[in-house]
């Protein structure tokens, strides 16, 4: 079991939505110190201002698609928060319902970037910690998205499928070496945060934020080393190796109609 109380926990994206509830809630169980990473300085300040009465909390502005920003933020955190016993990389963006033809190449870069490329470096600072201590979690919030191909979302499922194939790499790479530092791979559905405003879901209800942020939670504590939410998207990739690809397609794609769940998207609202 990983033990969330007298932790300090690094959330990335806390400044808001499932990232902000993850945060209350750790404080809720007892962490020592909740440190919050986001790029919105006033949800920062909104943050600290909701969750001091709980607990411990600090925040950092930064702007994670820069690696050298996130180096020096960690140096920053652990002189001033000491050792992070858990991070959830958290943080990430959709920038459209656009079909990869008509793609800029600037959000492409910029997806990437917060989605896939800044986990693996902050992962990259705190990881050497973890293993000389021989203690420390890292959760990464993947997506679904991650497991199956959705059109209109083609960059974002691609810096998703990125994420959990470096994830679950990593945690075999700790697997292999004995270590007792535990990787988390947690890929959600939509969550209504408004993130994915505009989605529209015919079978798989769009996630409700609380119940979500305690089942990663939960996941971390039990040291799962994956979780799919809802539970049926787990039997995504073995409906895959059963059925032909058109088959596959049309019962997801045109019956569940997961294909058409970005038409309408609009994204949050600024």
């Amino acid at each position: 079991m990983t033990k969330i109380k007298g932790s300090c926990i690094l959330i990335t994206g806390a400044a808001s939505g499932i990232g902000r509830i993850m945060g209350r809630m750790a404080l809720e169980k007892g962490a020592r110190c909740l440190v919050i990473w986001d790029i919105n300085e006033n949800g920062i300040a909104e943050t600290i201002e909701e969750l001091k009465s709980i607990g411990n909390v600090k925040g950092y502005k930064v702007d994670i698609s820069k690696s050298k920003e996130v180096v020096a933020t960690y140096e920053k955190t652990i002189e001033e928060c000491g050792a992070v016993d858990i991070l959830i990389n958290n943080a990430g963006i959709v920038t459209s319902n656009k079909t990869f033809d008509k793609q800029k190449i600037s959000d492409i870069e910029r997806t990437m970037n917060i989605n896939a490329t800044a986990h693996m470096v902050l992962s990259a600072q705190v990881l050497p910690d973890m293993i000389m201590r021989g203690s420390g979690h890292i959760c990464n919030i993947a997506s679904a998205a991650g497991m199956l191909s959705n059109p209109k979302m083609s960059v974002y499922a691609a810096s998703k499928w990125a994420m959990i194939g470096w994830s679950d790499s990593v945690r075999i790479e700790l697997q292999q070496a004995k270590s007792k530092v535990r990787i988390t791979t947690i890929a959600p559905y939509f969550i209504n945060t408004g993130m994915f405003e505009g989605v529209r879901s015919r079978i798989f209800p769009i996630l409700k934020p609380e119940p979500t942020a305690k089942k990663i939670l939960r996941a971390i504590e039990k040291n799962r080393n994956f979780k799919g939410i809802p539970f049926g998207y787990h039997f995504i990739r073995f409906c895959q190796a059963l059925l032909p690809t058109s088959i596959f397609d049309y019962i997801f794609g045109e019956v569940v109609g997961i294909f058409h769940a970005m038409d309408n998207f609009t994204g949050r609202k600024k």
